[in-house]
């Protein structure tokens, strides 16, 4: 006959009523602590790389995107990660534009005229050919790139006006909410033929914020409009006094 042997275990730390007795008697020794298993650490890579800060600056939009089940994990790593992309977000935003773009008639109202009420659009009327739109054309091009939040767009004068005399061109047409807010005709304002991007960016900004960067808002272009041109200003005058200084040498 089969000799069975039953051994009874209850659930894991639980007593019984005598046993309690006993121990408070001293009896028993003390109940042993309850197995805890250890915290969950999720295993990584030895040739992983921690993602500190610096790492995830160096990380493009579209990573950060795949790495959010493992940012979740870490509070702080998430809370970076929503900021990082915020920024990004927002410097996209600000630099809309950065270029020269060249539009035809058919797109003047809706490039132009129908621009978001934010929005200072600079339109340079040329003809090919002409030396004057050349030089002003260099510079402009220099200021959207500068201005990435001002949008620039070109155009040929007789494709905007019809019959546009050329003796008129360049002509660069500044709008804003709709309307015409500056109207500059040949190289006068800007310098005459010695302009520079600084005298053209001042001339621009004369009595309306027309230049912004996006950052710090128009008060803060204006004012970075006006620091370039006193710098650019210094360096010419200390460049004509080396120049005279060496030729007095020799």
């Amino acid at each position: 006959m089969a000799d069975y042997h039953f051994v009874y275990k209850d659930v894991e730390g639980a007593t019984t009523q005598w046993d309690d007795i006993q121990r408070r008697l001293g009896n028993l020794p003390p109940k042993p602590e309850p197995f805890k298993p250890p915290a969950f650490a999720p295993k990584v890579d030895a040739d992983e790389q921690p993602k500190s800060k610096e790492w995830l600056d160096e990380r493009e939009p579209e990573e950060l995107e795949e790495l959010e089940d493992d940012l979740d994990d870490d509070r702080f790593l998430e809370q970076y990660r929503k900021m990082r992309l915020a920024e990004l977000r927002d410097a996209a935003k600000a630099a809309r534009f950065g270029s020269i773009q060249p539009i035809t008639g058919s797109d003047f109202v809706r490039e132009v005229s129908q621009a978001p009420s934010d929005v200072w659009v600079v339109v340079f009327l040329y003809k090919d050919g002409i030396p004057e739109c050349g030089l002003l054309q260099t510079c402009l091009e220099e200021l959207a790139t500068r201005y990435p939040a001002t949008k620039f767009v070109k155009i040929i004068s007789t494709d905007c006006i019809p019959n546009y005399p050329d003796r008129n061109v360049p002509t660069v047409l500044v709008y804003n909410n709709s309307a015409v807010k500056g109207t500059y005709v040949g190289l006068q304002k800007f310098g005459g033929r010695k302009l520079t991007p600084e005298s053209v960016a001042l001339a621009l900004c004369h009595s309306d914020p027309v230049l912004n960067d996006g950052h710090g808002g128009s008060d803060s272009s204006r004012n970075n409009v006006m620091e370039g041109v006193r710098k650019k200003f210094i360096e010419k005058v200390v460049s004509q006094h080396e120049a005279r200084e060496e030729y007095d040498s020799d």
